[in-house]
């Protein structure tokens, strides 16, 4: 089975790095991504730059980003005006985020999960209306820095929530990464119970190295796209103790040897991590492909 890629680096890989990259690297790295066979890029977010600052120059991001006819590009929206903004620079797909607790949605977005779930439901009708595609993002799916562990039918029941609105596609995220395979399992049986139909994403970090594992527990379960990120940087920056994302060229490798293809170039997506990490001015990336090298032999032609 084919498994859709989403590349998360341009977004959340650089909003929780302490290194602000000016405007021409963020759009080099996006071209590197899309080169390497990316199709649906998570590039900017539209949020108040004083909370994220590593975002605030979104609009010139999306202004420079290579434009093509097979590439998506994902812009992360939490409210009316950032899909305002979003809709201005003419991206593909909006995606909007519902945290699955009280105590984080608070802190993180400054509202309740109720009124968060409302948001994304006049989001995601707003993009349809304007011609775009609209998902939504269950954050702390799998366990929350404040409240501990999520019970499945809680996510069953939000998702079930956040599908009335129609969303296109409904992503489980790891935010923290504390969740394991067969979590994972029980997680999206809920989902898919909740929104029959609705095509399922998950977006997993590696703090506690269970992320390529809960990847494949999900695909086996029935999710048709993952998101990961170059070299494996970035997080939350309002999770504490959150580590990068699951590094896209690991990623690449499991699925492939897993009879999974990706359409990604294993050569260019290494390549592109070492070159961000050179960027961010790190010597070593949480990603291991790039150290350890494909097995057996060269990697295949994309």
């Amino acid at each position: 089975m084919m498994v859709n890629v989403v590349e998360v680096s341009p977004r959340d890989g650089l909003q929780n790095e302490s290194e602000i990259l000016p405007t021409s690297s963020k759009i080099e790295l996006i071209r590197r991504c899309v080169d390497a066979g990316a199709r649906r890029v998570e590039a900017v977010s539209f949020v108040r730059p004083d909370r994220v600052p590593q975002m605030a120059d979104a609009e010139a991001v999306m202004a420079g980003v290579p434009r093509r006819s097979d590439v998506s590009y994902i812009g992360l929206v939490l409210n009316r005006r950032g899909l305002d903004r979003a809709l201005a620079t003419g991206v593909d797909e909006v995606n909007c985020v519902v945290v699955a607790t009280e105590t984080f949605s608070r802190r993180n977005q400054g509202v309740s999960v109720d009124a968060m779930v409302r948001a994304s439901a006049d989001i995601i009708g707003a993009a349809h209306t304007a011609g775009l595609r609209a998902s939504v993002t269950v954050a702390a799916a799998f366990g929350c820095p404040f409240e501990g562990d999520v019970a499945p039918a809680a996510i069953g029941d939000l998702v079930r929530r956040l599908a009335a609105g129609g969303p296109d596609e409904i992503a489980l995220a790891d935010t923290i990464g504390v969740g394991v395979p067969v979590q994972v399992r029980d997680l999206v049986a809920a989902a898919i119970t909740a929104a029959p139909g609705v095509p399922l994403r998950a977006h997993f970090h590696d703090t506690r190295n269970t992320g390529i594992a809960n990847a494949l527990a999900a695909v086996e379960a029935g999710v048709t796209a993952l998101d990961a990120s170059v070299g494996g940087i970035g997080g939350c920056p309002f999770a504490p103790a959150a580590t990068g994302n699951v590094a896209t060229e690991d990623l690449l490798y499991a699925l492939d040897r897993s009879g999974h293809p990706t359409g990604l170039d294993p050569r260019g997506v290494t390549e592109t991590a070492a070159w961000i990490g050179a960027q961010l001015g790190k010597t070593s990336l949480p990603g291991a492909l790039g150290r350890a090298g494909w097995f057996p032999g060269p990697p295949p032609q994309s």
